[in-house]
């Protein structure tokens, strides 16, 4: 695991897109028709905004988002938790 992260220029000063895991709460709204989700935790791009599900969700839309738009860091936004992680070079900040 590297120590250091070379994205942190990429970082933006960012506000949460919603309270959940943006494509879970999509296919949550489908629940009408038999189809719902959830997620164990949440992450936040911190280039974009983007909330995502982590990967001990069943769908780890977070970092579906990192493969789809290559925003390396997210952050938790979990009560108590205070961490990044930087996809790209495998490592906390």
């Amino acid at each position: 695991m590297n120590t250091s992260c070379t994205h942190l220029d990429q970082i933006q000063n960012v506000s949460p897109s919603g309270d959940g895991c943006e494509e879970c709460l999509a296919i949550a709204s489908q629940a009408s028709r038999g189809i719902g989700d959830s997620w164990v935790h949440l992450r936040e791009c911190l280039i974009c905004g983007h909330v995502g599900c982590c990967d001990s969700s069943k769908n780890k839309h977070a970092t579906k988002h990192f493969h789809a738009t290559e925003h390396p860091i997210v952050q938790s936004i979990e009560p108590g938790e205070d961490w990044r992680w930087c996809y790209v070079d495998q490592t906390f900040l």
